[in-house]
């Protein structure tokens, strides 16, 4: 008797629910539920004997799934939300079928292979060579903390008497992971102030980097979260350049626009950097989760990344391990669903949506411009949108933000920009509507 029998019926209903949530999308209404809530309906799950298929399935359905916000929903303009494409979903049920072991050569050859087409894009829109290469890891904070680990480690091999205490300069608008990864790395950060656009200038940064001299990296956003802000990666790679430091381009929302020829400009100066990450989840339409990582020299994250161990005598090292790049040894081939849809559109669709989301929040942005108690405070940069209402008090702003969420109309929320709380809008769904957000924004007057 088998331990785990083959169930048909239940596996048929998962790719039907599958098949229906990729053709028509999520329900906007989904959202979190109280851990009571979930206790409630779900206590006594676990059992030893075991549910059947289909009870298991309906918690899924009935209960897990209701209670996950939907950010792949075209209303979904909080945080950086996701909207894959239908080929990258496909493929993301196909990888996980597959179960390919993607740590070394030896376990996925053909996959890291395709992972690694995708990576050579990302280079190649960047200006790097063919010595360029990387990894997909899970998210933006494991590719920072990779990355900036292989700072450190060609900072210490290149310098004679490095600092004990190292530190880490970037703006103050760089992401919360970079200060998580600080206390991971037991390293100080060295915050830049930035100007009235959030941008991080080179001459800032100078002014800063030589009061210290234990910096050995500069992390520069191109895309920053909070405000879609491209600091200014020419003066910023020639001010590493001139110190003999490494230059980390933190660009898991921005560096998607890259691959448009209309957006490609702003980053100009990523081509002299030494490492960027962009995810794959956010912008460029891929499930999570996902976050490329490129170096422009791919052989100093393996210098900093490869393990030893007599189980690992056996990998034949002349052939790409993508262990070997990062804090990592078990993978999945996380970057498969994002080649596959590449491979499936080809990369001027990639062009045009990336342009269609940019459009979208110019178009946001003028009707905010134009609309009676609102007003727009910062943007688009990129397409995040910062703007506030003349009309209500923060408390109201509070709850108009609670109503739209819980409703489903728009998942549009508070932040926090120059000491003011404003509502924050990026736009990464090619189908987000211009009208329709603007008539929901029309409440709040």
């Amino acid at each position: 008797m088998k331990a785990f029998p083959p169930d048909k019926v239940t596996l048929e209903r998962i790719f039907e629910w599958a098949r229906d949530r990729i053709e028509n999308g999520p329900d906007p209404r989904n959202g979190a539920q109280t851990n009571a809530v979930l206790q409630d309906r779900m206590s006594g799950s676990i059992t030893t004997k075991g549910l059947s298929g289909t009870e298991a399935f309906a918690l899924f359905t009935d209960v897990i799934a209701p209670s996950t916000r939907p950010f792949n929903h075209p209303t979904s303009l909080a945080f950086v939300a996701a909207a894959p494409t239908p080929a990258s979903f496909g493929m993301d049920i196909a990888l996980s079928a597959a179960e390919i072991f993607a740590g070394n050569w030896d376990g996925g050859s053909g996959a890291i292979h395709a992972e690694n087409q995708a990576l050579a894009w990302l280079a190649n829109l960047a200006g790097w060579s063919d010595k360029a290469g990387g990894v997909f890891v899970s998210g933006g904070t494991m590719g920072n903390l990779s990355a900036l680990h292989a700072a450190r480690v060609s900072y210490r091999s290149e310098h004679d008497n490095p600092a004990l205490g190292l530190q880490i300069l970037c703006s103050d608008e760089a992401h919360s992971s970079i200060e998580a990864v600080a206390k991971v790395m037991d390293a100080t950060i060295v915050k830049v102030p930035t100007d009235s656009n959030g941008v991080m200038s080179a001459s800032a940064a100078r002014q800063v980097l030589e009061s210290s001299d234990a910096v050995f990296v500069i992390v520069a956003n191109a895309g920053a979260t909070n405000c879609g802000a491209i600091d200014d990666l020419p003066g910023l790679a020639a001010l590493a350049q001139e110190k003999n430091i490494w230059l980390h381009v933190d660009g898991a929302y921005g560096l998607a626009a890259m691959a448009s020829p209309h957006t490609r400009t702003a980053f100009n100066g990523i081509e002299k950097a030494d490492s960027f990450i962009v995810d794959p989840h956010k912008w460029l339409f891929a499930p999570y989760d996902s976050c490329a990582l490129v170096y422009r020299d791919a052989a100093k994250g393996a210098q900093a990344h490869g393990q030893k161990g007599a189980y690992l005598d056996t990998l034949d090292k002349s052939e790409w391990n993508p262990s070997d790049y990062a804090l990592h040894l078990t993978r999945r081939a996380r970057g498969l669903p994002l080649w596959f849809s590449l491979v499936s559109y080809g990369t001027d669709a990639y062009a045009t949506a990336i342009d269609q989301t940019v459009s979208v929040a110019n178009a946001i942005a003028e009707g905010i411009k134009a609309q009676d108690g609102l007003e727009l405070v910062l943007g688009p940069q990129l397409t995040v949108i910062l703007f506030k209402t003349t009309r209500l008090s923060p408390t109201e702003v509070d709850d108009w933000a609670e109503k739209q969420r819980r409703s489903g109309a728009l998942l549009c929320l508070p932040t926090t920009w120059r000491d003011q709380k404003v509502l924050r809008i990026c736009v990464v769904n090619p189908q987000t509507d211009a009208e329709y957000v603007l008539g929901v924004l029309k409440t709040l007057a």
